[in-house]
């Protein structure tokens, strides 16, 4: 570990240090002359406070570190969750599965025995190489899809329209047609959350005195604590499914949550998890404090301003279980670039970054520009004359 300065005492035996130097060499008269000695020490002395302001940055810096370990750690307290349920047993279910490796972003993709991976639908890689289906953890629940390829390409349809710079070839018919279903993994925890929380509330009055106008306000410590049961918090599974697409794409309606059947699947590919249970538990922990969180903040009413200053969350860690949700996927490249278009495929919720034809771009700004310039030209020249 790195040793720290104790950069206080660095300053101290800074100064001490120039004192004497300018006792010797100035005043003894052993070398420089005196009138550069008050430039010396304004130096020295800038370069203390310097370390100082430095040393005061790194120890507010590492008391803040300490609160949110700290506050991590009560986060943290509780029980384990309980993934006993998790199971690769797939049964006679399993005999009719495949798997698929993509060689080019490590997707690994499995299907039932009638539908073909003829390419990868994370990064379009147009050839993905037959994998090892045993040991591939079962879902407990699916969402099936509920919209068809033909909406999903409708909708895509209506994404593009009126976008008059999105390239031809981007949205041609041909490559709406390359459009996948894939069902994205995600975990799902249940448990309960119980804790307390201190805010910091205001209310504020303002009234006339003479010629004045005074405005008072009063601060409050509210206190709240509660407990509240969560089920089936999702966190995506899938690493190379941005987070932010998924969280653009959500919610999904839990009430058509089934449970999990290869008869949902041919047609459909199905993303294998890459990012653990026991990976995803720091996200479940965050989300269930910051809702039991919220849910506090509620009760604080009454108030103008209202802002939490700190909060203790213990988590009743509950069943952890493994679902599938529906999403129609599209990735194309444009000049060395990634475009993946992703839709909700429950409720046609849809998110994607489209690229900008620029030579149709420019071409539209001269068609404008020259014209206007010209006109802009003769009607100065008309009223100089």
């Amino acid at each position: 570990m790195k040793k720290k300065l104790p950069w206080g005492e660095v300053s101290f035996l800074t100064v001490i240090v120039l004192c004497i130097a300018y006792y010797f060499f100035s005043v003894k008269g052993y070398g420089l002359k005196a009138v550069l000695w008050p430039y010396i020490l304004m130096a020295g002395a800038l370069l203390c406070v310097l370390f100082i302001a430095v040393e005061l940055v790194r120890n507010a810096s590492a008391e803040a570190k300490a609160d949110q370990t700290a506050a991590e750690k009560k986060t943290a307290e509780g029980s384990e969750w309980d993934m006993s349920d998790l199971s690769t047993d797939w049964g006679a279910e399993g005999e009719g599965m495949k798997a698929y490796n993509c060689p080019s972003c490590g997707a690994q993709l499995i299907c039932d025995a009638t539908t073909a991976a003829t390419s990868c639908p994370y990064c379009g890689n147009p050839t993905v190489v037959p994998g090892q289906f045993a040991g591939t953890l079962k879902p407990d629940f699916v969402i099936p899809f509920k919209l068809s390829r033909e909406d999903a390409i409708q909708r895509l349809k209506q994404h593009y329209k009126g976008k008059v710079f999105l390239p031809k070839s981007f949205s041609s018919e041909n490559h709406l047609q390359e459009i996948s279903g894939v069902y994205v993994p995600f975990w799902m925890f249940s448990g309960e959350a119980e804790g307390d929380a201190h805010f910091d509330a205001t209310r504020s009055r303002t009234y006339k005195s003479g010629d004045y106008r005074i405005t008072e306000t009063d601060h409050y410590d509210a206190y709240r604590a509660g407990s509240l049961a969560f089920e089936k918090i999702p966190v995506d599974g899938s690493e190379k499914m941005p987070d932010e697409h998924m969280d653009s794409i959500e919610p999904y309606d839990y009430s058509e949550l089934k449970p999990f059947s290869t008869a949902y699947l041919p047609g459909f590919l199905a993303d294998k998890f890459d990012v653990t249970a026991e990976d995803s538990r720091q996200r479940a922990d965050l989300r269930c404090a910051g809702t039991l969180r919220s849910a506090l903040e509620k009760t604080v009413s009454g108030y103008e301003t209202c802002s939490a200053r700190e909060s203790n969350t213990t988590i009743k860690r509950g069943k952890v279980h493994y679902a599938l949700m529906p999403v129609w996927m599209l990735n194309t490249k444009w000049r060395g670039k990634d475009f993946l278009f992703a839709m909700n495929g429950q409720t046609g919720k849809l998110v994607g970054d489209l690229p900008v034809d620029k030579g149709r771009y420019w071409a539209m700004f001269f068609a404008i520009a020259v014209p206007l310039s010209a006109i802009g030209s003769f009607l100065a020249m008309t009223l100089l004359r």
